[in-house]
């Protein structure tokens, strides 16, 4: 686990950066580092390191590890890492899982990192080099053409950038947690990630304005387009299996990806998708719940069959089973885990859900009922000096997973929702959204939602949490974004991302409203200036609307499960 978290951890690093932004660091750093700033002087025991060339001349370093029983050509199976090949994999033993079962395993150093030559610019160079790596491979003696791709967070990254390339011997992948694009890796609606992504990124001694630069980058680009999987689609020709957690950072990549690859990618690609979502985060959950059987990230029995039905045709039945495993999460206080807690599969997903909406009342209860009076709604004053605190959710380098919320305390910025006990079990498994009517009384703000799993003794369990800034309530491209009216209510449609699981009888579904959530995301200053640690602030008046007219709701993918 701690060689899982200092890579993910490294993770937010490498995504803090835009392009612009990177090469003001190299400017002052040209040498070629490691991701522990040195250049190692030899490679992992038991490695054999070759070099790849790549079109424009620089050449790429790769530890190779070939099975010590067989005989060559064998499929291979590639990792293209940031981390240093060598710090990864310091002896033969993280290779074993796929040399023992016949693969030549190649991990490389991507551009400008560890041995590789070249200046490291975050993603920029990966889909290119993904794809010369992948044919310079399939040219070697040792390989028979068939090559695979696997990795977790930014290995998962670089995987997919080179499916979108769409090399002619990448043959199927295997992508462990990976977001849809380095936008959505920094910011979610909108909001800069300031602790996992900020904060780490000082603690790298990252320049302050540059930290800046990047948190004021979520408009859309062309060269953010460029490295985005959602938008390239179309150019994956292969097989993917995603593996990912319920609670981790990336979330939206595993499901989205898979969900648009099945059903819209290439005719390699369509049909031929898989997706495993577990009850686990970016590293260890914290909290007071517990998940038994759950798996986790790292040593996933399925890649090797994964592997062995594409690049060794053999049939072990496994595109045989069902596209999508997901765990469904459930009552899980530590020692008192319910049944219910379990793995389903479906055809696909979303899993034909029923959309059911939950409205939000004034007296603070959520219902299926639609709001009657002509005229209602719930306001506070927002100040970015006093903001909430963060308590759990889909963190990476602090407390993640579904922590209770009730340290949050009574607020008056903080509006709880919540139904009645519940009389029987509601199962969702899908997207979670919520439609919030709402106004400001300036230029821009924030709005943070959250899906709660009360338990009968009052543990307020966090399933999802979000973000808007309202500036991007209709969009990210450049013609999209436009300030608020003051005072003039608009519906915001928060996106919550996507879960599974059942609110088991006498819980109940809560939805909580408030303007901040920090430091998990940078504080709006509500002036339509960019958030930064010299904006001037000022108080906002937001208000949550919730009348015949204005129904704010939360919007619950329903499924209906056997008893």
């Amino acid at each position: 686990m701690r060689t899982w978290m200092a890579t993910a951890m490294a993770a937010v690093s490498v995504m803090t950066l835009g392009t612009a932004a990177l090469a003001q660091q190299q400017a002052a750093a040209p040498a070629a580092p490691t991701a522990r700033g040195a250049r190692p002087d030899t490679v992992a025991q038991g490695a054999t390191e070759v070099f790849a060339t790549m079109r424009d001349g620089v050449k790429l370093s790769g530890n190779l590890y070939l099975p010590a029983s067989g005989k060559a050509p064998y499929p291979c199976i590639v990792t293209r890492t940031p981390y240093g090949k060598d710090e990864m994999y310091k002896d033969s033993r993280g290779a074993e899982g796929y040399t023992a079962a016949g693969y030549a395993f190649l991990v490389q150093d991507v551009r400008g990192k560890g041995r590789s030559e070249g200046f490291y610019s975050a993603f920029v160079n990966d889909r290119d080099d993904g794809f010369d790596t992948v044919e310079w491979m399939a040219k070697q003696s040792w390989c028979n053409g068939k090559v695979g791709i696997t990795g977790p967070s930014a290995m998962g990254i670089t995987g997919n950038l080179a499916a979108i390339a769409n090399p002619p011997h990448l043959t199927a992948a295997f992508v462990v947690v990976a977001p849809t694009s380095m936008t959505a890796a920094s910011f979610i609606g909108g909001a800069f990630k300031q602790k996992d992504v900020g904060d780490w990124s000082r603690d790298q001694g990252i320049a302050e304005d540059v930290i800046a630069q990047r948190a004021a980058s979520y408009p859309y680009t062309a060269e953010a387009a460029a490295v985005d999987i959602q938008r390239n689609a179309q150019f994956i020709d292969i097989p993917i299996y995603n593996l990912g957690g319920w609670y981790d950072i990336f979330n939206e990549g595993s499901v989205r990806n898979f969900s648009l690859l099945q059903n819209q990618g290439a005719k390699g690609a369509r049909g031929n998708q898989k997706l495993e979502m577990g009850p686990f985060g970016h590293g260890e959950l914290s909290g007071d719940l517990e998940y038994p059987d759950s798996g986790g990230l790292r040593g996933n029995p399925t890649e090797i069959r994964w592997f062995d039905y594409w690049l060794k045709g053999v049939d072990n039945g496994i595109m045989n089973e069902p596209p999508v495993k997901v765990y469904m999460m459930a009552s899980a206080r530590k020692g008192a885990v319910s049944p219910k807690n379990r793995w389903i599969t479906f055809g696909d997903w979303p899993a034909a859900p029923n959309a059911v909406n939950y409205f939000l009342h004034k007296d603070g209860s959520l219902s299926t009922t639609a709001p009657a009076d002509e005229v209602s709604s719930r306001g506070y004053y927002f100040d970015p000096k006093k903001p909430v605190q963060t308590i759990g959710g889909a963190n990476l380098t602090f407390d993640r997973g579904p922590m209770d919320q009730r340290p949050i305390g009574k607020r008056a910025d903080y509006l709880k929702f919540e139904t009645k006990p519940l009389e029987k079990d509601v199962a969702i498994a899908g997207p979670v959204s919520v439609d919030l009517w709402a106004s400001t009384d300036g230029l821009d703000t924030d709005f943070m939602v959250k899906l709660v799993d009360v338990y009968p003794d009052g543990y307020e369990a966090v399933v999802l949490d979000s973000a808007l800034r309202t500036r991007y309530r209709d969009g990210k491209n450049a013609d999209e974004i436009k300030m608020m009216t003051p005072n003039a209510p608009e519906k915001l449609t928060i996106d919550l991302w996507d879960t599974a699981i059942t609110f088991e009888k006498g819980h109940r579904i809560a939805v909580h409203v408030t303007s901040s959530n920090f430091p998990r995301f940078d504080l709006n200053p509500n002036t339509g200036a960019d958030p930064g640690p010299n904006a001037k602030t000022r108080i906002a008046r937001n208000t949550v609307f919730m009348d015949a007219g204005k129904p704010s709701a939360l919007r619950l993918p329903i499924i209906y499960l056997p008893e």
